[in-house]
């Protein structure tokens, strides 16, 4: 059983910064994908970033519309760790962020929920107006 634990959430002005964490343990798969959906009141779950490997050290990254060019996804190996960095905080912004990962590398599943096996509990994150 993988245990995936978010953090980094918080409350934070627009127009700032925030960098979340998410480091996956434990089990006996690999987490080749690791990805950010996220859940605002009221509405469905939606797809924010994934990171893909490729082999040979290279991933690949996908985004959603509606953050590319401001949030930014990496990963750290030695800690299976993936990082959210998110810049030019929005009030819609707003939700419970969510870390999930899959031993699947299917580029064309990668915004699917049902893709990945383990969740996180999500962490807040806050933007005010």
């Amino acid at each position: 059983q993988v245990k995936v634990v978010e953090s980094g959430g918080g409350l934070v002005q627009a127009g700032n910064s925030l960098r979340l964490s998410c480091a996956a343990s434990g089990g006996t798969f690999s987490v080749d994908t690791m990805a950010w959906f996220r859940q605002a009141p009221g509405k469905e779950r939606e797809f924010v970033s994934a990171l893909i490997w490729q082999g040979n050290n290279a991933y690949l990254a996908d985004y959603a519309n509606s953050v590319k060019g401001r949030f930014t996804i990496s990963r750290d190996n030695a800690k299976n760790t993936v990082y959210l960095q998110m810049n030019a905080l929005k009030p819609e912004d707003t939700a419970v962020y969510y870390c999930a990962t899959t031993p699947r590398r299917d580029e064309d599943k990668v915004r699917v929920g049902a893709t990945y096996y383990y969740w996180g509990q999500g962490t807040q994150v806050t933007v005010s107006s």
